[in-house]
Order: structure tokens, then sequence, then C-alpha cells
């Protein structure tokens, strides 16, 4: 996997959370990682398929995504994932993904995105991703941390 990839994520992740939020997020050191079952996380996956086909996954701790989802609903506040709340970090993910894949297509990559999946982890139930990643983190400033793990071929 090209460190080249991650890239558009990265920069798109930038400008999505800065237009929706108005926050300038900075990005960690990039790595690759194995990515595991966390408790009280969510996970927006979303499937790459064409030149590039794999799957991008935005994980983040369950509080900052509510923080997130609060804040791109101009401050009313959301206590709980239910519906809306999933609806919107799905956007979220959507959006960035989509951007991603606009930046790919202007590098020359033929790709398309499927809708994103919002997976919220349970204790004591499995990790649905058993593989290795990489991955880089982008700091929210006090929201929290966003990690972007690309696994694509």
């Amino acid at each position: 996997m090209k460190a080249e990839v991650i890239n558009p994520f990265l920069e798109s992740a930038k400008r999505v959370i800065e237009q929706l939020i108005q926050i300038s997020p900075s990005a960690g050191s990039l790595g690759i990682k194995d990515v595991v079952h966390l408790d009280d996380h969510i996970w927006i996956q979303v499937g790459m398929t064409g030149q590039l086909s794999g799957v991008v996954v935005f994980g983040l701790q369950e509080q900052v995504a509510l923080r997130i989802v609060s804040m791109m609903m101009g401050g009313f506040v959301i206590e709980k994932m239910d519906e809306m709340g999933t609806s919107a970090i799905s956007e979220l993910g959507n959006m960035i993904s989509g951007n991603a894949s606009t930046i790919l297509s202007n590098q020359g990559f033929v790709v398309d995105i499927t809708p994103p999946t919002v997976i919220k982890s349970e204790e004591g139930k499995p990790s649905h991703f058993s593989t290795k990643a990489l991955c880089i983190p982008l700091q929210i400033g006090e929201v929290g941390e966003l990690d972007i793990q690309v696994m694509i071929s």
C-alpha cells in the first residue's frame, strides 16, 4: 500500500471538518497499525472500488462523535448516538470520502465509493476488522481525535 493513497483522505478530512465545525484539524504521524476493537468507539466505513479497491475507516471515540455531531447541528447538544446522530456522522464520512475520491480522480485514478456504514463498538463483541491499515490521526482541537485508516490496494 502506498502512503500517497492516504493523502487525499487527510486533505479532504481537514477541509470538510473545517467547513462543518470551523476548527482547523492537525495531522499526527503516519503509521501502519493493527485495526483492533476498542470499546466506546464508532467507525465510519466506506468501501472503494475501481483502480483502488478496499476500505477506508474513520474511527473516533463515541464522545468525540457526539461533540462533532452537536457542532454540525449548530450547537444543539446530542447526548447519545441516536438515529439522527448516526445519520450525521455517516454523512461526515460520506463527505470526506466523496471529496477524497474527487481528489483521486483529479490525480488520474478511477474510483467509486460505497455508502458509509456506521459501526458502533459494543463491549464483548469482536471487531469487524482484522487487518493492518495505513493510519493517520487527525486532532480536531479540543473536540478530540479522528483516526483515518486506509486499507486499499
